[in-house]
């Protein structure tokens, strides 16, 4: 029998629905399990069971009643830290910040909460979500689930790690080069980094997104359908639009699909990551997709252009701090954005603009697709107390290489999971579609679910 913690979202309103359960006995259940495997994978920051179990209890009533008040009623949400839910403070995953309670829901969480998710915690991130990595200065070390030498990857570690532990089913985390996805192909899910503005957020900035981080594509898509409603503090939000996001039933056949594999710069693509996009892409030409490989829309000298201005916002964030704050930084953050105080105002503007250059790159290579298809992280997988696979300041990115142009020209891309190594590790394919096509990449996604074949079940705690 399948335990409570393990439904989907979408198979626990059916429950909630027909009273085979309630959503007090589903959070009870959902926090046993947390108590099983949370020592082992630090995955959560202000756990609030208590809290929840009123939420939860408020809920059932509702359900009780049949009068649910929205399409999340009662299910068990996690959030990454950085989005602000009122009354609890926002560390930004480094120890160099001031702790003071949010004074209101940010957009994504105010939607959550409205829809009737029972929020019982947040989830922890590296120092400013400037890695993709589960190390922080404020944070425990934060382990993968399926190997708990492994890094879950980041910025949203703990989402990552949450969902693959099974904390319920539904987590939200953010995204400016790879922050949903990368440890959703580290961690087993799938993860969709929408196109920017789709999902307001606060505060907004250039390539930075919230997005799902869930077990299904019928889950995310459920998310979606919350997270994307209006809010105003979002100067660059796209219009409010009348999307069906469940309707994910599409035909592949007849799609052109572009299959990027060599980049020529950045980590070397594993084999073993190679061989699951190429399977990948046979599935789709199976269904009747023409598949081509294509080549890339971000250059060496864009990522490190790229690279440039990042250190710099990050070094005027960091050299506001008086030195004995400043000090308490995670060391790899401290030396890899130091870099920004030697660069100047040219060097930084050539940097920014290498964001445009890669936007024009991109909408040529979608003139003539539909998506792409592509790995998300070139490396399987990384020890855990690392702070990126090559674990070098001076080269950071080059384990984004194929997930940062996404979050630069904009266009929205989902990881989801493709296979495992020889060791039962997951390693996810990442599926880019043109601007605004955010239902269309869900569809693809659900259409690869299908066409995958069985997946192996999900980790379970250890027994010491």
């Amino acid at each position: 029998m399948t335990a409570l913690h393990e439904f989907s979202a979408v198979e626990l309103l059916s429950g909630y629905h027909s009273k085979a359960f309630s959503p007090s006995e589903v959070l009870d259940d959902v926090i046993t399990h947390i108590d099983r495997w949370e020592p082992h994978i630090k995955a959560l920051y202000a756990f609030d069971p208590d809290s929840a179990r009123q939420i939860a209890k408020a809920s059932t009533a509702r359900w009780q009643k049949g009068e649910p008040i929205g399409s999340l009623d009662g299910v068990p949400t996690t959030i990454k830290e950085n989005i602000a839910t009122k009354g609890v403070p926002v560390p930004l995953g480094a120890a160099t910040t001031t702790l003071v309670p949010a004074a209101a829901d940010a957009p994504p969480s105010a939607r959550l909460r409205e829809a009737g998710a029972v929020i019982f915690s947040k989830t922890t991130m590296p120092d400013y979500g400037m890695l993709s990595s589960g190390l922080s200065s404020f944070h425990p070390l934060t382990r993968n689930p399926w190997d708990l030498s492994k890094n879950p990857g980041g910025s949203s570690a703990g989402a990552g790690a949450a969902g693959a532990a099974g904390y319920g089913p539904l987590h939200l985390g953010t995204d400016i080069g790879g922050s949903v996805r990368l440890p959703a192909c580290w961690c087993g899910l799938v993860a969709l980094k929408p196109s920017l503005g789709r999902i307001p957020i606060d505060p907004p900035y250039v390539g930075r997104v919230a997005g799902p981080m869930t077990r299904s594509v019928d889950d995310a898509a459920l998310m979606m359908s919350v997270l994307s409603l209006p809010d105003r503090r979002d100067s660059m939000s796209l219009p409010p639009a009348d999307i069906d996001w469940p309707a994910l039933d599409a035909p592949v056949k007849g799609k052109r699909i572009g299959l990027l594999l060599d980049l020529g710069f950045g980590d070397r693509l594993e084999d073993e990551v190679r061989n699951t996009v190429q399977a990948a892409a046979r599935a789709f030409e199976s269904a009747g997709a023409s598949v081509k490989e294509v080549s890339g829309v971000m250059t060496r000298e864009n990522l490190e252009g790229l690279d440039a201005f990042w250190r710099a916002r990050s070094w005027d964030d960091l050299s506001k701090m008086p030195p004995d704050v400043r000090a308490k930084a995670l060391p790899y953050i401290y030396q890899w954005a130091e870099g920004g105080a030697k660069l100047t105002g040219v060097d930084v503007v050539r940097g920014f603009n290498a964001t445009m250059a890669i936007r024009a790159a991109a909408s040529q290579l979608f003139a003539d697709l539909d998506y792409v298809i592509s790995p998300v992280s070139p490396v399987v997988k990384f020890n855990a107390e690392l702070a990126a696979p090559r674990n070098d300041p001076a080269q950071p990115f080059e384990h984004i290489v194929y997930t940062v142009p996404w979050n630069m020209a904009e266009n929205p891309a989902a990881s989801i999971n493709g296979g495992y190594d020889s060791a039962g590790f997951p390693i996810g394919v990442q599926i880019i579609g043109r601007r605004f096509d955010d239902l269309g990449v869900l569809r693809m996604a659900k259409a690869f679910e299908s066409l995958r074949g069985p997946q192996k079940p999900w980790p379970s705690p250890p027994k010491s």
